[in-house]
């Protein structure tokens, strides 16, 4: 990272393993914020999932402790932890924490400027609070399979990314988690934050849902621009078996791509419900006749919004990302020298490189507890009892 960070000075205690709540302390991690994972000891293996080592950037800047939370000495370590810390990230069922000792009150009442952040399937409240659930599940209850293309046979489209874990979980927990950190400098109180993935889908719908609580117009597939009513915003295939993005939707880039490809007489009709299957027939005939890369590079420059389907290895490689430093060099014990994506996000990084990643058995457990007060003795009585690792 550079000299200076929006989030240095900011500690976070993350008891996720895996999900939203890793991703929101990823994100915070990326801005600058001491993260400190917290899982089970060895002898507790199992508890949780244990993530591939490249997964969530292999945990790069962050420290790590195993910590027994069912015992006495493990719970009393960890609030003590708390003491000291600026966050605190669970994703437990609703109740668990309380359950454990560790909820918010509890710490709240050893550090009143703690902010508390719940990440859940459906919040801590309501009749699904207690349901399990992942990704899908929230993209379903939410309106955005709905609203989805169809497969063969009917059914929405799977989703080629988490995006329930990713923007209306992960994001939404940081995004809330910063929030709070700014309120905390002017009341110095700390808050709970009922992070409901279920709820950031719906929040992603709005627009649509918004739509329909207004005019009653039921949204989904082929109902609006955005979900394919129209071919100015679609996808389709080039000679090669590849794809391309149109995304066409105001008048001047739809006339741009109209002339590129010898269609002049489709400008005036982009919204013409009674010719979409016919200007959908001649585009498709006309990026039939060249290959993607091709089109993409004739007509990307021209202002027609198009744009290639990448596959993640293209992606990774792809010109714009590697001149924006979006992949980075990286090296561990485990994995050796390999590549991951870099602190991409406005206002994160530059990393520097090679990023340092540790290995996944490695624990920073004596400076962790050190750094929060604990003497050399007590350490070695909670590392010798199996509470600590």
């Amino acid at each position: 990272m550079g000299t200076s960070s929006p989030l240095d000075g900011i500690t976070v205690l993350d008891l996720s393993s895996v999900g939203p709540a890793a991703r929101a302390s990823r994100i915070l991690a990326d801005y600058g914020a001491g993260v400190v994972k917290v899982g089970p000891p060895p002898k507790k293996a199992g508890v949780q999932i244990d993530p591939p080592a490249y997964a969530y950037s292999g945990h790069r800047g962050m420290r790590r402790l195993g910590l027994d939370l069912k015992s006495d000495a493990g719970r009393e370590a960890f609030l003590r932890l708390a003491e000291h810390a600026d966050v605190v990230i669970e994703s437990f069922r609703p109740g668990v924490s309380d359950r454990l000792g560790i909820g918010y009150h509890t710490v709240a009442m050893r550090n009143p400027g703690i902010v508390y952040c719940a990440t859940s399937g459906y919040g801590q409240t309501g009749p699904r609070r207690a349901w399990a659930g992942h990704d899908l599940n929230y993209l379903g209850v939410g309106g955005y399979l709905d609203c989805s293309g169809r497969g063969s046979g009917g059914e929405p489209a799977l989703p080629g990314a988490t995006v329930a874990d990713i923007a209306a979980g992960g994001m939404q927990a940081a995004m809330s988690i910063m929030a709070a950190l700014v309120e905390r400098q002017r009341t110095s109180r700390g808050d709970y934050l009922d992070v409901s993935i279920a709820d950031g889908v719906l929040s992603m719908m709005s627009l649509y849902a918004d739509e329909y609580l207004v005019t009653g117009e039921v949204p989904g597939p082929g109902h609006y621009v955005l979900t394919g009513r129209y071919a100015c915003y679609g996808i389709y295939p080039t000679r090669d078996g590849a794809w391309l993005t149109v995304a066409a939707i105001e008048a001047a880039f739809w006339a741009n791509l109209c002339r590129a490809l010898d269609l002049e007489r489709w400008i005036d009709h982009q919204y013409d419900d009674s010719v979409q299957d016919r200007i959908r027939a001649d585009l498709t005939a006309a990026f039939a006749a060249d290959d993607r890369d091709a089109w993409v590079e004739r007509l990307g420059p021209a202002d027609c919004c198009v744009a290639p389907v990448l596959s993640v290895p293209e992606s990774v490689v792809d010109a714009q990302f590697e001149a924006r430093h979006a992949v980075v060099e990286a090296e561990s014990v485990t994995l050796g020298r390999f590549r991951q994506v870099g602190a991409v996000l406005a206002g994160q990084g530059p990393l520097d490189e090679p990023v340092s990643v540790k290995d996944m058995s490695v624990s920073d457990c004596a400076a962790v507890l050190s750094a929060a007060g604990f003497g050399a003795d007590e350490i070695e009585v909670l590392e010798r009892e199996g509470v600590v690792a």
